[in-house]
C-alpha cells in the first residue's frame, strides 16, 4: 500500500481568519520596539518570522531576539482566540475533506504551515480541525525563516514517527498561494493548490500546482487528486 503524507497550508486553505491574523503582526511589532509599525507588508504563503523580519527590515530595527519575536506573537494571538473565533471561520468543504481523508488508511494528514507551531495549534484547536491531524509530525514558522525548508523538516518527523520514507512521490502539499506552489516544487512534493485565498486558478497554475481545485467543496475531487499518482509514476507506466 503507498503511503502518503499529506501537508496542510492553514490560512486561506483551511480557515479564514480575517483581520484578525493580519493584526498580530504591527502589534507584534510595536510591543518589542515601543513604536508603531508604519509599512505593512504581504503576509500570504509567508512563515511569520518572514514576516516580522521584513517589517524590522523596513523600520530599520535590528537584533531583536527570536525567541522574543515568536513569544509576542503567541501572545498577541492568544489574546485574540475569542475574537478569531468569533470572526473567522472554516473553509467551505474543509472539514468534510479533512474526514475523508481520515478514513484512507495510507493518508498520514499534518500541517506545512508559516504559522509557529503555537500559533498553528490554537487556530485549528478553535476551529475543529486539530482533531483530524497528526501535529507532531508537520512543520512550522519556527522551524525554519523561508517556507519552502519545511519540508524536509516535516519528512523527517514523520519518517521518526511513522518509520517510513516518504519520497517526493508520496509526500503532498496542499496551499492556496503560490508560495505554498513553490515550496513543494522546490522540496521535491506533489503540490495540489485550492483558489480559495488571494491566488486565482489561473495564478496557481502558472506557479506549477499538479492540480488546482475552486474550493474543498468537492469532497470526491479532493481525494482523487490526492490519490493521483505522481508524475514520475505516471511517466514510467
Amino acid at each position: 500500500m503507498r503511503r502518503i503524507l499529506l501537508l496542510w497550508d492553514i490560512d486561506g486553505t483551511l480557515i479564514d481568519g480575517g483581520a484578525v491574523c493580519e493584526a498580530v503582526y504591527p502589534l507584534a511589532f510595536e510591543h518589542l520596539t515601543g513604536r508603531p509599525a508604519r509599512h505593512r507588508v504581504v503576509t500570504a504563503g509567508r512563515t511569520e518570522l518572514d514576516i516580522m523580519d521584513e517589517l524590522f527590515a523596513r523600520h530599520g530595527v535590528h537584533g531583536v531576539e527570536q525567541s522574543r519575536v515568536t513569544s509576542e506573537l503567541a501572545t498577541q494571538l492568544r489574546r485574540r482566540a475569542a475574537e478569531l473565533r468569533t470572526v473567522g471561520r472554516v473553509l467551505p468543504g474543509a472539514v468534510e475533506a479533512l474526514r475523508a481523508l481520515r478514513a484512507q488508511r495510507e493518508v498520514t494528514q499534518s500541517v506545512l504551515t508559516g504559522n509557529l507551531r503555537a500559533n498553528a495549534a490554537l487556530k485549528l484547536r478553535l476551529f475543529g480541525l486539530a482533531e483530524f491531524l497528526d501535529l507532531e509530525v508537520g512543520a512550522y514558522g519556527d522551524d525554519a525563516c523561508e517556507r519552502a525548508a519545511l519540508l524536509p523538516v516535516a519528512r523527517r518527523r514523520a519518517a521518526a514517527v511513522y518509520g517510513h520514507h516518504f519520497d517526493s512521490g508520496s509526500t503532498l502539499l496542499i496551499g492556496d498561494t503560490p508560495q505554498d506552489v513553490h515550496a513543494g516544487r522546490i522540496g521535491g512534493s506533489r503540490v495540489i493548490a485550492v483558489a480559495s485565498g488571494m491566488s486565482s486558478g489561473a495564478a496557481l497554475r502558472e506557479a506549477g500546482a499538479d492540480s488546482v481545485l475552486a474550493d474543498l467543496r468537492d469532497t470526491a475531487a479532493v481525494i482523487r487528486a490526492v490519490r493521483a499518482p505522481s508524475p514520475a509514476a505516471r511517466s514510467a507506466r
